[in-house]
């Protein structure tokens, strides 16, 4: 499984830690940056991120920033995308469960490092359900298609 990190600033220790315990479940992590404390924008590695998820060049993500709800809503700007920010155990496995969620998002500066490094074990070993769940996607990517075709959620910003 293919599999891309990124963070801003306030997650830069965290991916770190993070990187190392998806090296150690067998797979293959790409760095995305940001690398440093260096105050950086969290849109820009949020987009490199879910972009590569979206078109299929990765299998999925991990997103770090603060509190983690600013890179949830850049990740689920994109089409197929369906990122959750997870503060516990049970979030992050019904997230997989549930809704497949495709791209784990963290807030770096409210969780503690062993609680984000058992919610990754978890969210990656935690198969999707499917059942009566496939319906409530298929819903949600019905939902993308008529937003697209009524020319919104182009999967990129746009100023306003």
């Amino acid at each position: 499984m293919k599999i891309g990190i990124g963070c801003d600033h306030a997650g830069v220790e965290l991916k770190i830690e993070l990187i190392s315990v998806l090296r150690e479940m067998g797979l293959d992590c790409i760095d995305y940056g940001t690398d440093g404390p260096k105050s950086v924008d969290y849109p820009d590695f949020g987009e490199k991120v879910s972009s590569a998820v979206s078109s299929g060049g990765l299998d999925r993500g991990v997103l770090i920033c603060g509190t983690g709800i600013g890179m949830s809503i850049v990740a689920n700007k994109f089409s197929g995308i369906r990122a959750s920010l997870c503060n516990d155990l049970f979030g992050a496995k019904m997230s997989r469960m549930h809704n497949d969620a495709n791209i784990l998002v963290l807030g770096g500066r409210v969780i503690g490092k062993d609680l984000a490094k058992e919610i990754v074990r978890v969210w990656f070993s935690t198969p999707f359900e499917a059942g009566r769940h496939t319906n409530r996607l298929d819903k949600i990517r019905l939902i993308e298609e008529r937003q697209k075709s009524a020319g919104h959620g182009t999967g990129t910003s746009q100023a306003r």
